[in-house]
């Protein structure tokens, strides 16, 4: 059901509800002025013949059958004159006022009086005067039914204009619609017209400004979806190169510790082997092979030292827990003025994949190295514990804590990078700075992910 058609039936209810209560209340004037005309005449036509009765009673019936015939029809009475016996002497000849018609019977019976009749007696007959109301009904009924006629036209005209001015009031909301169909359609680029009426106009422009809102959502969107697109391939590719990179550095660690080493170690063996055999014969050849030892010794010390800051060979071999303790021995032998703690979970860590547990140590080496370089710090707590199904590593200092904007600065690449590798494996980077200084990092690694078959 349209709008339109509701309003106007709606209009019309009203109308029609107005207009009968307009011809009940006419009913009931009608009644009252039938009742009206009905009793007056009754009351006059009695009092006349009465009188009539009185002044020739003694004369008897013969003088008011002559004053009745002279009389003729009396309006809304009925009279009827009869002897002795019971004759009828007279009788009022039918009325000749709209003649041949009546109204309802229920509408007469509605509106007239109750009957009424009066009776006066002579020596030789009898006189009756009986209400008698159908004229008067009649009249009221004609005026009913010209009443009616023009409520129903004034009821079809009414209707008809509503219909007319509701149907102007409502086109520009057919625009609406039109437009509606047109976005559902997946047109973002429709744009109402300026619409007639204030309510049109404010609909129509709150329209236009959804569609561009809409439109503006859209659009930041699908550079939404695309810029996470390019942040999934970005990390992808970063993962691939970081993977790629740490084979690199296995590679050269393996190729420094296994033939470079075994180099270093010969040239130092041989060079003491000659210094041993030129001794007390040639002292500059004995000082020059013990210099080319010496600097053996210490460009393989140098070798060892740079192994483990490529990749911790002792990873692949024994496990996260032996990585880290000796990581933190390095760091202790390096930073004799430093206080590194170290506590592992008790028991022994479950199995983990090379990407976990190369990501946890990661973790602990970059936030070391970044207490010390940057935070100077003189103290460190690092951490590694199973909290239900996930690895969480944890590594607090004294030192000098980060900026508060430190993630809006240049630099910090390091933090950045780790941050990445995080994430990519489905854990938790936190770093915070603590009271009164220092800062806490915490890695958490699920366990579900990280760990072989």
């Amino acid at each position: 059901m349209s709008l339109r058609f509701k309003i106007n039936l709606i209009v019309g209810l009203l109308t029609l509800l107005f207009v009968a209560g307009l011809l009940a209340l006419q009913i009931d004037n009608l009644r009252d002025s039938v009742h009206e005309e009905v009793v007056a005449a009754n009351r006059v036509a009695a009092q006349l013949l009465k009188h009539i009765a009185v002044v020739h009673a003694a004369e008897g019936s013969p003088p008011m059958l002559s004053f009745l015939r002279g009389v003729g029809r009396v309006r809304s009475n009925d009279i009827t004159l009869t002897d002795s016996q019971g004759r009828t002497l007279y009788q009022s000849p039918p009325s000749r006022y709209k003649a041949g018609r009546d109204a309802p019977r229920w509408f007469e019976r509605m509106i007239s009086p109750e009957p009424s009749s009066q009776t006066y007696d002579f020596k030789d007959g009898q006189l009756q005067v009986r209400a008698h109301a159908s004229r008067a009904a009649l009249d009221a009924w004609d005026s009913l039914l010209l009443l009616i006629l023009i409520a129903v036209a004034a009821l079809l005209a009414v209707n008809l204009l509503v219909f007319w001015l509701v149907g102007r009031a409502v086109r520009p909301l057919q625009c609406v619609v039109d437009g509606l169909v047109q976005l559902e359609a997946g047109r973002f680029d429709v744009s109402l017209p300026p619409l007639a009426g204030t309510e049109a106009a404010a609909i129509g422009a709150a329209f236009n400004r959804m569609v561009s809102v809409l439109r503006d959502h859209i659009e930041t969107q699908g550079r939404a979806v695309l810029a996470e697109r390019q942040l999934s391939d970005s990390r992808e590719l970063t993962r691939w190169i970081d993977q790629r990179l740490e084979q690199e550095r296995r590679m050269i660690a393996r190729e420094l510790h296994d033939e470079l080493g075994q180099s270093v170690t010969a040239i130092r063996s041989l060079a003491l082997s000659v210094s041993q055999r030129v001794k007390g014969r040639d002292a500059e050849s004995g000082r020059a092979a013990q210099l080319i030892a010496d600097e053996s010794s210490r460009l393989y010390d140098a070798m060892h030292g740079l192994i483990p800051r490529l990749t911790p060979l002792l990873l692949d071999s024994f496990g996260l827990g032996e990585a880290l303790m000796d990581l933190a021995a390095r760091i202790r032998e390096a930073h004799p003025e430093v206080r590194l703690e170290l506590s592992l979970a008790p028991g022994d860590l479950p199995p983990l994949t090379p990407e976990t547990a190369l990501a946890l140590y990661r973790a602990a080496q970059e936030g070391i190295t970044n207490a010390l370089r940057h935070g100077k710090a003189r103290q460190l707590e690092l951490s590694l514990e199973c909290c239900g199904e996930s690895l969480v590593l944890a590594l607090s200092d004294d030192g000098e804590g980060l900026a508060a904007d430190w993630q809006q600065r240049p630099g910090h690449h390091g933090l950045r990078w780790l941050a990445e590798r995080v994430q990519g494996q489905c854990g938790q980077f936190v770093i915070e700075n603590l009271v009164p200084r220092g800062v806490r990092l915490q890695v958490t690694l699920p366990l579900a992910t990280g760990m072989t078959q």
